[in-house]
């Protein structure tokens, strides 16, 4: 299945675009889909454990995944 995959900041610097999407077999987790996304080129900038969302909700590594799933990788932010 095709999940598409959202990465912002330093994340979407480092892998060349602002999304991309990794095909996981039926049954797999985020941390499955985060394994395909830290294998491309660049990916390796994002840590093994970053900040999740699936849908718009955030998410853990564990949470299944399902085909036109909407994954995001939220770099850590800072304010003031």
């Amino acid at each position: 299945m095709t999940v598409t995959v959202l990465v912002f900041a330093a994340y979407a610097e480092a892998l060349g675009a602002p999304e991309v999407s990794v095909t996981v077999p039926a049954g797999s987790t985020i941390a499955d889909v985060l394994a395909e996304v830290r294998a491309l080129p660049g990916g390796t900038r994002i840590p093994e454990v970053p900040l999740l969302a699936r849908n718009q909700r955030y998410a853990a590594l564990s949470d299944p995944v399902e085909a036109a799933d909407e994954i995001a990788v939220i770099p850590p932010v800072a304010g003031g």
